[in-house]
């Protein structure tokens, strides 16, 4: 399998796979665009797609994947699970659905998407579809270094990587410092974060870019590249896809990468999860989404 640019370099999970550094995310691009934007990527060199249940667009970039020629063993596919579908069947069943959604016969990866929940009954389906070959890697998302170690403790087929919120003002280092005694690869949602903070007119990350005709956006990635982090930056603009991916032809100093850790607030630019009011706010979403399940089921039935 050859994922992506001749100069793209890969992590290795704890099962001797490849996964490649740089991926496409497509976290808030909306249905009608998605399509368009997961071809564009998939054109300009892309052969990592991110996506999710909860992003309701799985169906678009299945659509993309299978009008853009590039073959399917050429695409590294993740997607994740939502709450809702959390417990043994549950899950099974909705990776199921996300793989007719996105017309594939497996998944290169699936993740937990929250650590709330029935986590252990979502973990024990995944083991399963791991072990026939339906999935290729699994592992978690937005646990924190207390669950990610507990998940690790008392699973005998521990998460391959762990995508938390990682850019320069909250870059996870005893995150990173516990994920490496656990062999499971961190992975950075929000590497720019979103630009909160003011991270793409950051002054220190700008000297830096200049120094080597980047801009910030590149800077940020090429910082979590050299750290190991695996980043799956979103853009629906063509030009920003390329720009995105050309970060293999620099490298960051000692120096520079010192100036960046400085910048570390240790704090989430977005919520936190272990804040009562959020997690009451999952799990408020998750009784809504069955609620409207339930009508609509019977209004199917009327």
């Amino acid at each position: 399998m050859a994922f992506g640019p001749s100069n793209m370099t890969y992590v290795e999970l704890s099962n001797g796979i490849r996964m490649p550094q740089l991926g496409y995310g497509v976290y808030q691009v909306t249905v009608d665009e998605c399509e368009r934007c997961v071809r564009d990527a998939l054109e300009v060199g892309y052969r990592h797609i991110d996506t999710a249940q909860s992003y309701f667009n799985e169906e678009r970039v299945g659509a993309a994947v299978a009008a853009s020629g590039v073959d399917r063993g050429d695409i590294w596919l993740t997607t994740k699970v939502w709450l809702e579908h959390y417990g043994e069947g549950a899950t099974r069943a909705s990776v199921e659905e996300s793989l007719r959604k996105l017309r594939t016969d497996y998944l290169d990866l699936v993740l937990l998407h929250q650590p709330f929940g029935d986590a252990y009954g979502a973990w024990r389906d995944l083991v399963k579809l791991y072990e026939e070959g339906k999935v290729r890697a699994i592992g978690i998302s937005n646990f924190y270094v207390d669950r990610m170690v507990e998940f690790c403790e008392f699973n005998d087929i521990k998460p391959m990587v762990n995508q938390m919120e990682t850019h320069p003002l909250n870059q996870q280092v005893e995150l990173l410092e516990w994920e490496a005694k656990y062999s499971v690869v961190p992975e950075a949602w929000a590497p720019f974060g979103e630009g909160r903070g003011g991270l793409f007119e950051n002054p220190v990350l700008a000297e830096i870019g200049a120094a080597h005709g980047k801009t910030t956006a590149q800077v940020m990635l090429r910082w979590n590249l050299q750290r190991g982090v695996v980043v799956i930056p979103k853009s629906v603009h063509r030009e920003r896809m390329e720009e995105n991916l050309d970060v293999f032809d620099f490298e960051l100093t000692g120096d520079e990468m010192q100036k960046i850790a400085a910048l570390d607030t240790k704090t989430s630019s977005f919520f936190s999860h272990s804040d009562p009011a959020m997690v009451q706010w999952f799990a408020n979403i998750v009784e809504e989404r069955k609620s409207n399940h339930d009508c609509r089921q019977d209004k199917k039935n009327w």
